[in-house]
């Protein structure tokens, strides 16, 4: 099943800074061929289920394994069976109702 995801994992008990660590997972997003869209609080992906969650839990072990003893993450996931919604479809929808 496609979907699109927002996803925000937060390491605690690192410091204030997490780049690093969301850096990480941004690599392991990347090189399972998701198709991700970085933002301020988090990160926009789309692909398919399995292959998401599979990649958030590699994120999961990768940052425990740099030190963080906590993550907390927030997930947002949307599906549809009506037709093919890609995330780039979504903005373009809004933008043109801007005009």
């Amino acid at each position: 099943m496609q979907v699109i995801v927002d996803l925000c994992i937060v390491p605690l008990g690192v410091g204030v800074s997490v780049s690093e660590y969301i850096a990480v997972c941004q690599k392991i997003l990347e090189e399972d061929g998701l198709k991700i869209n970085l933002h301020a609080y988090g990160t926009n992906i789309e692909g398919e289920y399995d292959v998401i969650f599979a990649a958030i839990r590699r994120c999961h072990e990768r940052i425990h394994e740099m030190g963080a003893p906590r993550i907390t993450t927030t997930i947002k996931l949307g599906s549809r069976t009506d037709r093919k919604q890609t995330m780039n479809d979504k903005i373009e929808s809004v933008r043109n109702k801007l005009q």
